[in-house]
């Protein structure tokens, strides 16, 4: 059986992933600045990586914002293009085990995306995300590569940014544990470090990204979010979106290989054009 390839094609980064029946493997990235480039740097890539010629292929799906920039077949292989919010809502699906599920694309900015099986729906988005977290960090505290944030964020006290609940009242409140931030940066302190500020920011742009998938559930009528795309990788992530699931009896998801989602959808798509 030959195998199926798909390629998300990003603003500054390209995922690949292969097919070969229902199994996945081989998933790569590439950073390049020109779609086209990119293209076809991680299609040499991945045949090169996983021992392939392209006689082993028998389709490519291609996807992402990049995807424009290819015009026509790769090497005379037959390269189809996917929507984007299709690609990730059954990637998500695919690679979470679900059937039906709200999928969180994390990229630049966020996308909700609702999946039942095959049936998927943008449900709408928001500006905050990654390219939020760069764009204050660079103006907060010099920031400008999202690695470097992630290792400054090591340390930080929230106590010295937010304000919390068990900050404004010693009333007990059912739905709203002491510990719940009722204010992102409410009370920034002079003497906050670096390290402080950079964990205040990833905190406020996960928690956002997390509470409007909150609201995007019950509008779905589900209590499992699958979290997809780069932000999904980070390691504070993680613990932000936990600390979220007793709070809204949700489950927050963040399935392996969680940043190539949109490539693996793409993939799955190609049944529907045979």
């Amino acid at each position: 059986m030959k195998n199926v390839i798909g390629i998300d094609v990003g603003g500054s980064t390209t995922k690949i992933v292969g097919f070969d029946g229902r199994r996945m493997f081989g998933p790569a990235m590439v950073k390049a600045s020109d779609p086209k480039a990119s293209i076809f740097g991680a299609f040499g890539k991945f045949l090169d990586e996983n021992r392939l010629t392209l006689s082993d292929i028998s389709r490519v799906m291609v996807t992402g914002v990049g995807s424009p920039a290819l015009g026509g077949d790769i090497y005379g292989i037959k390269a189809d293009r996917v929507e984007e919010f299709r690609a990730t809502g059954r990637g998500g699906l695919y690679l979470s085990g679900l059937d039906h599920a709200v999928i969180v694309s994390m990229g630049t900015g966020t996308a909700y995306i609702a999946a039942r099986g095959k049936e998927v729906s943008h449900l709408g988005g928001t500006g905050v995300g990654g390219g939020t977290l760069l764009g204050l960090s660079s103006r907060m505290i010099n920031i400008r590569h999202f690695d470097a944030l992630v290792e400054t964020a090591e340390g930080g006290d929230l106590r010295n940014t937010d304000l919390f609940i068990d900050d404004i009242t010693t009333e007990k409140i059912p739905t709203l544990p002491k510990g719940t931030t009722a204010s992102n940066f409410g009370r920034i302190s002079d003497l906050a470090s670096n390290s402080d500020l950079a964990l205040g920011i990833i905190n406020m742009v996960i928690q956002t990204i997390g509470i409007t998938a909150m609201f995007a559930s019950r509008v779905e009528r589900t209590d499992k979010i699958v979290l997809t795309g780069t932000l999904s990788s980070m390691k504070s992530a993680k613990s932000i979106f936990a600390s979220l699931e007793p709070l809204y009896g949700l489950h927050y998801i963040i399935p392996e290989h969680a940043e190539f989602a949109t490539a693996t959808g793409a993939a799955l798509c190609a049944e529907e054009w045979t």
